[in-house]
């Protein structure tokens, strides 16, 4: 696209942009005929796909703006429209919900939102500021014909994102193909036919955002079992700037886990994210002040939500430590979740599902194989599925799934999604109950070691600022895979070839003759190459070198 081209596509979306900030960002970028600048912003667009929208804030169609939102809400209306004997809501009209986070703009983005499903005679209504799981809990809870939620996650702070649950067969949880391509096609011809100005609003729409969050709570109070007697463990919370807190307050003083103390700077929701450079609990430093204010506490665990609350990370204490303290890795979390949630569906004597089928424990490809091991434990079920919850919620029969990215879903018959939320209530239920009985849950993990095998993940994180760089790391190693690594024959699998198992996904796995596994793939939500770890050992110590030696023969097929 040549500059003359550029400045034309510019001038004529600061002419629709009713953002007085992204609109003098584009003027001052078309005055000083910044081509490399604008070319970053026209040259391409925020590609609309099952994780929905997700990107940077700034003018232009590949930057999260009020007239990118636009075209995609106006989209998805169209799709719900031509869809609509499908997704009916039980009073047999189209419905969407539709929530949003502490971050910039997301405010605004759901305000625009809801005034263009109103507009285009689809009930509407805007729930407020919530964690991601209210939004999705409340759109299975009402069966709404679709919900969004205006949040980036723990992207980091100048992004914003627009995620999409479906109601119908889909059960409202997220989209997957080919229904984000149907949308896609939607939203394109919204921007090739209209301005901001000439897409229909309507501020005929309702708000309900306690009712929903008062739901929400009473359903997830069902999770664990009468109220604690005795003391407790002190507990150390943060919401790292997020939307978490509240929620988890009324939920934790509901249920009678006494009221943990939480890190004062990030439990307001701050779009800016003053304390912490990536504001996810897995990146190094965004779990600085938790661990300082356990130290001081002399606190027995940390639990720690992301920004919009549908992950959750836990910290327990560790003298070999520098903080004190160690974070626990999403598997061992999930090793955890996983069975406590089997014991207490084998604890209450849980008949079959109403088709007759086993409940199943879910997880992705990448997370632990540990999951499978407490399945057959507990006879149940045993899935895995490719990245992302939009595949572990399809799931027949879903008891308990997890990916180890810090994200559980404890309660699928509620909310058909990660949550941070309702999993910190199991895990602090679970850790009053340890404590009631003289243990804690590193000495409950050690126990789940020896039942279940000693397996050690980890992960090899590449972030990047050219993501062309990704896809020519991922063809550099399916060119020349390498036949041997840490001495042992290595078998190797292109799963973007698929299976009968797995549909096609871009990334390859490596399979060692000793069990250990290496997956490369790249984020779906971010700029990385990531790659996950996976051995097995005769004992922790073991299972953790195996795993070390591994973790460095792969950074050296990725450097």
């Amino acid at each position: 696209m040549t500059l003359d081209e550029l400045l034309a596509q510019a001038e004529a979306w600061c002419a629709q942009d009713p953002d007085p900030e992204t609109r003098a960002e584009l003027e001052a970028l078309i005055a000083a005929r910044d081509e490399p600048a604008l070319a970053d912003r026209f040259g391409s667009r925020l590609g609309f796909g099952t994780a929905g929208l997700r990107g940077e804030l700034g003018a232009g169609p590949n930057r999260m703006n009020r007239v990118l939102v636009a075209q995609a809400a106006a989209g998805i209306a169209a799709y719900l429209l031509k869809n609509r004997e499908e997704l009916l809501d039980p009073n047999g009209r189209l419905g969407v919900i539709i929530g949003f986070d502490g971050r910039i703009n997301s405010d605004v983005f759901a305000e625009d939102s809801a005034q263009i499903f109103a507009a285009a005679g689809i009930d509407a209504w805007l729930i407020g500021r919530v964690p991601t799981p209210v939004l999705a809990f409340a759109t299975k809870h009402w069966g709404a014909s679709a919900g969004i939620m205006v949040t980036a996650s723990h992207n980091p702070p100048r992004d914003n994102g627009y995620k999409v649950y479906l109601g119908g067969a889909t059960g409202g949880s997220q989209i997957i193909s080919p229904v984000d391509r149907e949308i896609a096609e939607e939203i394109a011809q919204v921007a090739a036919t209209q301005t901001f100005a000439s897409i229909p609003k309507s501020t005929d729409f309702n708000r309900s955002g306690e009712h929903a969050l008062h739901e929400y709570i009473l359903a997830t109070t069902n999770l664990i079992g009468a109220a604690p007697v005795g003391p407790q463990p002190k507990i150390v919370y943060t919401a790292m700037h997020g939307v978490g807190w509240q929620t988890t307050k009324q939920l934790f003083a509901l249920t009678g886990i006494d009221e943990p103390a939480v890190v004062p700077e990030q439990n307001e929701p701050n779009g800016a994210f003053p304390t912490v450079a990536f504001p996810n609990p897995e990146e190094p430093g965004a779990l600085d002040l938790a661990y300082a204010l356990a130290r001081e506490q002399q606190a027995d665990l940390i639990i720690a939500n992301d920004p919009d609350a549908d992950r959750l990370a836990v910290a327990i204490p560790d003298l070999t430590s520098q903080e004190g303290y160690r974070r626990l890795t999403g598997d061992e979390i999930g090793l955890i979740l996983g069975d406590r949630i089997a014991f207490g569906w084998a604890k209450a004597g849980e008949p079959a599902s109403a088709d007759g089928g086993r409940p199943n424990l879910a997880c992705s490809i990448v997370s632990s194989s540990a999951l499978g091991e407490v399945a057959r434990h507990y006879g149940l079920g045993f899935k895995q599925t490719l990245t992302g919850f939009k595949w572990i919620s399809k799931v027949p029969n879903l008891l308990f799934g997890y990916e180890e990215a810090l994200g559980y879903c404890v309660d699928f018959t509620h909310t058909p999604d990660k949550d941070g939320i309702s999993a910190s209530l199991v895990i602090a239920d679970l850790a009053i109950e340890l404590h009631r009985a003289g243990s804690n849950l590193g000495e409950h993990l050690a126990e789940l070691g020896e039942r279940y095998g000693h397996f050690a993940t980890g992960q090899i994180s590449i972030r990047v600022t050219d993501l062309s760089r990704i896809g020519a790391l991922m063809s550099q190693v399916r060119a020349n895979p390498p036949a041997e690594l840490c001495g042992q024959a290595v078998r190797f699998t292109d799963l973007a070839i698929g299976s009968d198992e797995l549909p096609a996904t871009d990334g390859v796995r490596l399979d060692l003759a000793d069990g250990r596994r290496a997956i490369i793939r790249p984020s779906g939500t971010e700029p990385k190459l990531k790659c996950y770890l996976q051995a097995i050992g005769s004992d922790a110590s073991n299972a953790k070198a195996l795993l070390s030696e591994l973790d460095a023969a792969m950074r050296e097929v990725l450097a």
